[in-house]
């Protein structure tokens, strides 16, 4: 072997060695990913940004809302509550926490959503619930539960299911996401023999049990004195659970769907979307966070934690995403009438 045959040699096996050395730097495991999260989370709680690994330009959303760092969650968030779920996903490098918070002496939920990169955070993303933000009819009323059916005390007794499943028992990565798809694509056609779940799936919304009527219609108003009594429910009526009356519910659409951690070890996945409701209603658009537990293939368990912008707020203000929705009527000015 010659010198310059030698010399390349060495050349190519230090890059090489290099290259590993990068490709280490640059993969961040479920450990890695944990022991990320937990950091991020320290540091809010400490009020302290530079105690997480952020790099030059890392974004974080609150509700939609971009937040600078050492504002909004930075200077509320003081512990966290009775009630935590991690979730990670080696493949698209993201970390999730779904639980509660607490924010001084009140508590609140959140799902936080973080994109590691090279071992740094480049992105979060919250949805926070708290129990004095507006609901599906508007504000909180004096003397009501929170109008946004937040209920921290049923989901402390009642948390998402906490597991690693065997392999031989996991759906891929791509039947997982699927598998959410079918429960969108549901909603969106009303329809709800669409989606892939059990029979009596449960749906949390905010921590409130839900079935409960999300997806009924109203229930009948009872009868005067003197008239007759509603016709009873036909015996075919579906069940309720969290695909039950979708035919009637209040929707136009399901937009800006994006699906961006999957679980495969505890085959959890979340989704997040906004319900644009049909033309003319009053009802406001949510936007929403959900959490999947997937067995046996069909959807068992769905945890959410969502909230109702404004009419004028950019929703969900992550790009990119599916699909597309109508701006409301207050942002589009009509057209010039035509001259005569």
């Amino acid at each position: 072997m010659t010198r310059v045959t030698r010399s390349i040699l060495a050349a190519v096996v230090l890059a090489l060695s290099g290259m590993r050395g990068m490709s280490a730097q640059s993969n961040c495991d479920r450990a890695c990913l944990r022991a990320t999260l937990d950091q991020y989370l320290a540091a809010v709680i400490k009020h302290d940004p530079k105690a997480a690994p952020l790099v030059v330009g890392f974004r974080q959303t609150e509700n939609a809302i971009n937040v600078p760092l050492g504002n909004g969650v930075w200077k509320t968030v003081t512990g966290l509550g009775k009630m935590q779920r991690r979730y990670l996903d080696e493949a698209s490098g993201q970390a999730g926490y779904y639980g509660l918070i607490e924010e001084g002496g009140t508590v609140a939920l959140a799902t936080v959503r973080l994109r590691v990169v090279n071992r740094k955070l480049t992105e979060a993303e919250w949805y926070l619930v708290r129990e004095n933000d507006p609901g599906l009819n508007g504000a909180r009323q004096p003397g009501r539960p929170p109008a946004n059916l937040f209920n921290p005390d049923y989901l402390i007794a009642n948390p998402p299911i906490d597991r690693v499943v065997p392999k031989a028992q996991r759906l891929s990565r791509d039947e997982l996401v699927a598998v959410v798809n079918s429960y969108f694509d549901a909603i969106t056609s009303h329809d709800g023999s669409v989606a892939l779940t059990h029979p009596g799936c449960a749906r949390a919304e905010n921590g409130s049990p839900a079935p409960a009527g999300k997806f009924l219609p109203p229930a009948p108003r009872a009868a005067a004195p003197g008239a007759p009594a509603p016709p009873a429910p036909p015996a075919n009526a579906p069940s309720n659970d969290c695909v039950s009356g979708l035919a009637n519910f209040n929707l136009s659409m399901v937009v800006a769907r994006r699906i961006p951690l999957v679980d495969e070890e505890a085959q959890m996945v979340l989704g997040m979307a906004v319900f644009i409701r049909r033309p003319g209603s009053p009802t406001p658009r949510n936007v929403f966070s959900e959490w999947f537990n997937v067995e046996d293939g069909r959807i068992k368990t769905i945890y959410t934690a969502m909230f109702y912008p404004a009419p004028e707020l950019a929703v969900p203000n992550w790009p990119p995403y599916e699909g597309n929705w109508p701006l409301p009527a207050s942002m589009v000015p009509p057209p010039p009438a035509p001259r005569q």
